[in-house]
């Protein structure tokens, strides 16, 4: 179960990130890093936890002409990182896997950022509904042949009945019984999420903000693990 826990190194600095990492230690195989540290040493440390055995998802959100897209994915792919989002656009991520192939790469197509709602995507021009789209979505990153989504938990066990058991579904959003949402809107804790049909679930603030942050991520790893028992 420890290899279906990701948590997002969303932290300002590389210093800090290692910090966690070593207090972590063995209780997490997997780490996220997106935008916030990449610009300041986040690349590096994502080589060096892939040295360490350790996997690594960037969620860098990609988005760009077929060729940018394409040309960047191929040098991601030669770092031998694990899982790589872009935004779940059809052209793109068909540039995407075929930039991908045969590397081992999983490419993750973001459907709807978890910090919005029905309202939101209202407001950004969209007339149907956060489910409406991520399963719009999902089934164009299915048959663009992505490796898996992001969304939502809530949304989970609609996306898996739609890609079946070979996708992956990675949930960020996920909050621990009794943590606050931040600014996150559709969120659900860890063994619902699991229970949902989420594949690996995305956990940052309430590991990276905690007291005694192996503590949560050993906790949230056996509420995982009990879903599934």
């Amino acid at each position: 179960m420890k290899t279906r826990l990701i948590v997002g190194l969303d932290l300002p600095d590389r210093t800090t990130a290692e910090k966690l990492v070593t207090t972590l230690g063995d209780s997490v195989s997997f780490y996220k890093i997106g935008y916030q540290l990449a610009f300041v040493g986040g690349l590096e440390l994502a080589r060096d936890l892939l040295k360490e055995g350790k996997n690594v998802f960037l969620d860098m959100k990609l988005l760009d002409i077929d060729n940018t897209v394409a040309s960047g994915v191929e040098n991601i792919a030669h770092m031998g990182v694990t899982m790589l989002t872009l935004h779940a656009y059809p052209k793109a991520m068909r540039a995407a896997v075929e930039a991908a192939k045969d590397s081992g790469l999983c490419l993750l197509g973001v459907t709807v950022l978890t910090s919005m709602d029905d309202a939101d995507l209202r407001e950004t021009g969209y007339a149907e509904g956060a489910e409406a789209l991520v399963l719009r979505r999902v089934a164009q990153a299915r048959d663009a042949g992505m490796g898996g989504v992001v969304c939502s938990a809530q949304e989970a066990q609609k996306v898996r009945a739609l890609v079946g058991s070979d996708m992956a579904i990675v949930t960020p959003g996920i909050r621990p019984a009794g943590s606050a949402a931040g600014d996150q809107k559709r969120v659900m804790t860890p063994a619902d999420a699991i229970r949902a049909g989420s594949s690996h679930l995305v956990v940052a603030r309430p590991i990276t903000q905690a007291p005694d942050p192996r503590a949560v991520a050993e906790a949230i790893i056996a509420e995982m693990r009990s879903a599934i028992v």
